[in-house]
């Protein structure tokens, strides 16, 4: 089920099953379900037994609901986000808190987060997110290089262009340090001032296909993800899946995702930020190892036999 679009989807994420439209999509969709709880689900969707909304914006629905929320970022640094996001995430969470069966918790840290917003304990599961490492030949790392254009050597940052994703901080850190590699950025424009004037070689490539990405986190000397708060940090796993030495933050869901296979370092301080950075370009081997072990641990289907267990647990209570 999706919400109606104008467009096809982007190469690379077209659905591999029928999907069926709602009568309405994008923002008047959001508005739609929060405000008047229309179109249900279940009005194009036949013989369901339970809705899980994916997302913080939980779909209008007379069935148990199971709700993934990945991260509250929005309660701890409304700034970080548009004036219209804010609002509808909080609408979001007024409804998830009365109608939400069971909450899923991609981090540890989220989960609490959670408890401080009001939900209760029993109607929380931790259900961090997997990973699956892609095969990456010879051609495809031909192919990258030549289309992205990459350094031999390169740091490498993907994620949206966004104040949280401390981009600022990254690219002065990197600046401070002599003869560091270029930085390679890579991810969809968002909202905020994230390109501070700097001498430093800083490369934007826009949006990558999936596809691609595994080759440019092979590609990578260091992969850098200083953000100051995640839900989860899924590009840390996925980059430590296709063998990147990694650089990320502490006290944050990130920490939790790196597993001790990371350089940590304090997102707010551009000091930290560098002497990790300056740690991983040493110790990239030790680092590449360590972070391919822990990557190992973390799999998709451990997350879909937790998810399948809190479906198990909302409809066991609903008959």
């Amino acid at each position: 089920m999706a919400g109606r679009h104008r467009h096809p989807p982007t190469d690379g994420f077209a659905p591999p099953i029928a999907v069926n439209s709602l009568p309405i999509g994008g923002p008047l969709l959001v508005e739609s379900w929060l405000r008047l709880g229309w179109p249900k689900v279940e009005s194009v969707v036949d013989n369901a037994d339970i809705v899980h909304s994916t997302t913080i914006i939980p779909p209008a629905t007379s069935l148990p609901l199971v709700v993934t929320i990945h991260d509250l970022a929005f309660l701890r640094h409304p700034d970080f986000f548009t004036a219209r996001g804010n609002k509808v995430f909080r609408r979001s969470l007024d409804i998830m808190l009365n109608k939400a069966d069971m909450v899923l918790c991609s981090s540890q840290a989220t989960l609490d987060d959670c408890v401080t917003a009001g939900f209760s304990s029993d109607r929380l599961r931790h259900v961090p997110l997997g990973v699956r490492a892609q095969t990456i030949t010879d051609s495809d790392r031909t192919r990258v290089r030549a289309t992205y254009e990459l350094p031999e050597q390169f740091v490498l940052f993907v994620g949206t262009l966004e104040p949280r994703k401390n981009l600022t901080r990254l690219i002065e850190a990197l600046g401070s340090l002599r003869d560091a590699p270029p930085l390679v950025v890579v991810g969809m424009a968002g909202w905020g001032d994230e390109t501070p004037s700097t001498a430093h070689d800083v490369r934007f490539t826009g949006f990558v296909p999936a596809h691609d990405l595994p080759a440019m986190y092979e590609a990578c000397t260091v992969f850098a993800f200083p953000s100051i708060l995640e839900g989860y940090g899924l590009p840390v796993i996925e980059a430590m899946a296709h063998g990147a030495a990694v650089v990320t933050s502490r006290g944050t869901s990130t920490e939790e995702v790196a597993g001790g296979a990371a350089v940590l370092v304090d997102p707010l301080s551009i000091e930290s930020i560098a002497a990790g950075l300056s740690e991983a370009l040493m110790n990239a081997d030790e680092l590449r190892t360590g972070g391919l072990a822990r990557a190992a641990e973390v799999t998709w289907s451990a997350t879909a036999e937790a998810t399948m267990n809190a479906y198990r647990e909302v409809l066991g209570a609903a008959s």
